[in-house]
């Protein structure tokens, strides 16, 4: 693994229904690559947006009958590039769907499969609550997959607050890390930025993070500004707003080993334990 290589990130406002989410994605995919891109990312649901979960499970398929999939794949050997579709609704169960990334080749081969492991369930003070778990079987398993110029750490969205998982990726070799997210705007503009670097910082890693934004048909609002962090936590490139865009930044691996030499927290690392309390 050597050289250095295009990434982009595709931002996009996913539809309620599949098709013009997949039409819209695979546009914007098109757009990266005649920009130079050999990595492509979307973000997390990627093909389709829909709250309402009867809809939701009428439009979506399992992973041998989802059509979006092959489309991609030939997409990915058509433009010869690296394709990460961040993440599609694929049906697992007669109520039960699983959110799950794709890396896709350039010879059209799937070559990683990543379900989301960590699943947002809360319970608000105003007594909003949120079960994504209530549609979503959530994953169990961290998974990686080698780039020609270095190993890529797959994970999405909510993953992001749990710094374990990226730490665990990087001890595995991973020097870049893929965040494909849907952020609603409060926790946006709260907490985007200052996490994606914090990963970035604190693995010595890439982040590449392709978003959803703006205002979806379905009424959910998104907060765009996808990402791309070097292992210094500087921002190589941002779509600085919340419509549909394509960024790109050039990714050197050999700034991977060169921040992890000047600050080993890999290798300095140790495991403890916790007292106990008198």
């Amino acid at each position: 693994m050597s050289g250095s290589f295009t990434a982009a990130c595709v931002q996009m406002r996913a539809d309620v229904q599949i098709k013009p989410s997949v039409d819209q994605a695979i546009a914007l995919i098109r757009e990266a690559a005649r920009a130079g891109a050999q990595y492509v990312q979307t973000p997390e649901m990627t093909n389709i947006l829909q709250p309402e979960r009867p809809k939701f499970f009428e439009a979506i398929r399992s992973e041998d009958q989802d059509t979006s999939i092959p489309l991609f794949q030939a997409e990915a050997m058509q433009l010869g590039i690296w394709l990460h579709i961040g993440s599609l609704a694929i049906k697992i169960g007669e109520r039960q769907a699983a959110n799950r990334g794709y890396v896709i080749s350039p010879d059209g081969e799937v070559v990683a499969a990543y379900d989301k492991i960590h699943m947002f369930d809360v319970d608000l003070p105003n007594g909003q609550t949120y079960r994504e778990s209530a549609a979503y079987v959530p994953g169990d398993v961290a998974v990686m997959a080698d780039l020609p110029w270095a190993r890529l750490g797959v994970t999405i969205c909510y993953d992001l607050r749990f710094p374990n998982l990226y730490r665990t990726l990087a001890e595995q070799g991973a020097g870049i890390m893929a965040i494909p997210s849907s952020f609603t705007v409060p926790t946006g503009e709260a907490h985007w930025h200052v996490l994606m670097r914090a990963r970035a910082i604190e693995n010595g890693a890439f982040v590449i993070a392709a978003a959803q934004g703006g205002q979806h048909a379905c009424g959910r609002a998104t907060y765009g500004h996808s990402l791309i962090v070097d292992p210094w936590g500087r921002i190589l490139a941002e779509a600085d707003h919340d419509e549909p865009a394509v960024i790109l930044a050039e990714i050197d691996p050999a700034k991977i080993a060169e921040t992890r030499g000047r600050i080993p927290s890999l290798a300095n690392g140790r495991m403890f334990s916790v007292a106990d309390i008198p």
